[in-house]
């Protein structure tokens, strides 16, 4: 029986058999290895680990010195939330996060941070991280702390800083680079799967911080974990640890001017396109730009990076890209016209009277395309070229033109622009929307979040498109089998993350109404036992058994949003599974998905080409899918399980049988 340590090491391979790493370790091992070997000595080492500065006092003489006595002191119950509200439905169960197993990784031999199973390690690893996790309100504080930290250790653990005129002998089999210590603790913590306790904003900037106390010291750390990070691309750092790793690096080089030796890695430039340490640069650089400009950061890239077959920077920048602005476009001047409404600021039902004037015109040509999808994409693609200029002109433009919205996906009033309001209208406005930021994805995952804030789109139909459509967008948009990348994993997480955020809302909107109708009914009914008419009280009885309209109205939302929470997650798994175990009459398949998790596919990596590399790092990102909604698929595990993995049930499928492997792991199936 494999255990949930299987799918939550930051090294992580797609075969099926856990394999340990010397580079990684779960913190609970890690304590038993260190009490196995305080154990061994008869707990004689304990005098190596902590500093003892009572030891230098006599003995305590209660006859000399009375002891204070201190006052009791109450501690207060631990905060319940109570977030249920009924008991017996499976889907009203409130989630609860889960409790993972917590690995660590090593970045640095032994004789610059402490080994994992050495016990005054262990306490410095274990030290560390309770100042990072207890300082989070303040980073500034935090990395003062951790600088000073050997004032409060034995003498001779770390080295001396350079320069210092205290001689400190070191203390044998200790002598470790304090600097390395932090930065690989602070990782470490930083790339816990399936999410780190703190956001990943506060470690980013606590290691800024640290860097800028001690420039001299805490720089060579870093630039020493960076690339030993990188290194353990290739050696399967997972595909969560991996992104993590990229806008890490991206934000911490935007506070130092963006300066790296990318020379380094232009070796790597020879691996295949979709190769971990390649999809990292692109992915790295991507976000650099986000925090930059374009011209910005390709001056900071060597030539070898810079063309295009590099595919690590795109040739243009991250500008809009729209269809119809050619004037040789045979529906320019359509578009202009609907432009000009816009920038004229004309009415939402304006817009769509002539939306619909322009779909009988359309109608009526020979050679017209397909006509609804066509008025989309005009309609959305210059409403986004309205709202390009900024942040707060796409929100205005999105908000003044919300009946047009609802109308083209067929939620509004009946209209001949959005006949019958199908999935495909919804589908239509997320690729017209798409399509005119192709060259900026940040800004279609935006785009996209808004559509599903103001309920223009639902979060099923952008997990179905992700999955249909998302790797057509960016440097490597060329058609491939179907496959997954960081892109796309921000996409379906903002849908997973939106539906389930709805129904949490939704869950506690109706908690706080069943609490007041309860609190009425509580009023109503003290109020009846003085009453000496038993028919009134009967009556008094009825009318409050009934629950207030408001809960009724809260309660049919909360049905429908936990439908619709449902759909999303059921969406995601059957395109991990139609991704990872594909049929013969899929389209697109990735003929190497089933052969990347054989026992030896990995030991071949080496030979790996595109495919293949995508297949691995989808395998990854279904595990993180899986981990990550572990809470809320666990709620919907038997319909879940019967929908997607039913089919391998009777057949021999080693994807199939990947896929449910992963899953009962995650969902505690195999407890």
């Amino acid at each position: 029986m494999v255990s949930q340590k299987w799918i939550v090491p930051p090294l992580a391979t797609t075969q099926s058999t856990p394999i340990t790493s010397e580079n990684e370790i779960e913190l609970l091992d890690m304590l038993l290895a260190t009490l196995r070997k305080l154990n061994e000595s008869d707990f004689q080492e304990t005098e190596n680990c902590l500093p003892r500065p009572y030891a230098v006092y006599p003995p305590f003489e209660p006859s000399v010195l009375q002891p204070y006595v201190l006052p009791s002191l109450l501690v207060p119950p631990e905060a319940i939330e109570m977030d249920t509200f009924s008991s017996g439905a499976e889907e009203e169960a409130p989630v609860k996060k889960d409790e993972w197993p917590e690995y660590s990784i090593r970045l640095f031999p032994s004789d610059v941070s402490p080994d994992f199973t050495n016990p005054a390690g262990y306490v410095i690893r274990t030290t560390i991280l309770d100042i990072v996790e207890i300082f989070e309100v303040n980073r500034k504080e935090c990395a003062r702390l951790l600088l000073e930290y050997p004032k409060w250790n034995l003498p001779g653990t770390f080295k001396p800083k350079p320069g210092s005129t205290v001689n400190v002998e070191p203390a044998p089999g200790k002598d470790w680079q304090l600097e390395s210590t932090i930065i690989e603790t602070a990782l470490g913590a930083y790339l816990v799967l399936p999410e780190s306790s703190k956001k990943s904003i506060y470690y980013t900037g606590l290691i800024t911080e640290i860097c800028k106390l001690s420039p001299s010291t805490v720089g060579p750390a870093v630039g020493k974990s960076i690339r030993r990070l990188y290194n353990c691309l290739a050696d399967g750092l997972d595909v969560e640890a991996a992104r993590r790793f990229a806008e890490w690096f991206a934000v911490h080089m935007s506070n130092f001017g963006f300066q790296w030796v990318w020379k380094e890695w232009v070796p790597d430039l020879a691996l295949t396109v979709q190769h971990p340490k390649r999809a990292f640069m692109r992915r790295a650089i991507e976000f650099e730009i986000r925090l930059a400009y374009h011209e910005r950061i390709f001056k900071t890239l060597p030539e070898a990076m810079q063309g295009p077959d590099a595919y690590t920077i795109p040739e243009n920048g991250p500008t809009p890209a729209f269809e119809y602005e050619d004037p040789s476009h045979p529906y320019h001047d359509a578009a202009q016209d609907i432009l000009n409404h816009f920038r004229g600021r004309a009415k939402a039902e304006d817009v769509i009277t002539h939306l619909d004037a322009l779909r009988e015109r359309l109608e009526t040509s020979e050679d017209a395309p397909n006509v609804d999808s066509l008025v989309r994409s005009i309609a959305i693609q210059s409403l986004l070229h309205i709202g390009s200029r900024s942040f707060s002109h796409l929100l205005n433009a999105i908000e003044r033109y919300l009946p047009l919205l609802r109308s083209l996906a067929g939620w509004g009033p009946p209209s001949t622009t959005a006949p019958g309001g199908s999935a495909e209208a919804r589908t239509d406005i997320l690729a017209s929307a798409a399509a005119f930021w192709k060259h900026n994805r940040q800004m279609v995952a935006i785009v996209f979040d808004k559509l599903m804030q103001y309920q223009i789109v639902d979060p099923t139909d952008v997990v179905a498109w992700t999955f249909l459509n998302g790797n057509a967008i960016g440097q490597l948009s060329e058609a491939s089998p179907m496959n997954l990348s960081a892109f796309e994993w921000d996409l379906l997480r903002a849908a997973l993350d939106k539906a389930n955020g709805r129904v949490v809302s939704a869950r506690r909107k109706v908690t706080a109404l069943r609490k007041e109708d309860d609190e009425t009914r509580a009023r109503v009914m003290a109020g009846a036992d003085g009453d000496a008419n038993m028919e009134d009280v009967e009556a008094k009885r009825d009318d409050t058994d009934a629950d207030s309209p408001q809960l009724v109205v809260a309660l049919k939302a909360y049905s429908s949003l936990t439908k619709e929470q449902r759909m999303a997650l059921s969406r995601t798994l059957e395109g991990f599974v139609g991704c990872l175990a594909p049929s013969s009459t899929a389209p697109h398949p990735n003929p190497h998905a089933r052969t990347v998790i054989q026992e030896s596919a990995w030991e071949n990596r080496a030979n790996w080409g595109r495919d293949e590399w995508n297949a691995w790092e989808t395998w990854g990102w279904y595990r993180q899918f899986c981990r990550a909604y572990a809470p809320y698929l666990r709620t919907y595990v038997n319909t879940l399980y019967t929908v997607s993995f039913s089919k391998f049930d009777d057949t021999e499928d080693s994807a199939g049988e990947m896929l449910k492997k992963i899953w009962n792991v995650a969902t505690g199936q195999d407890a």
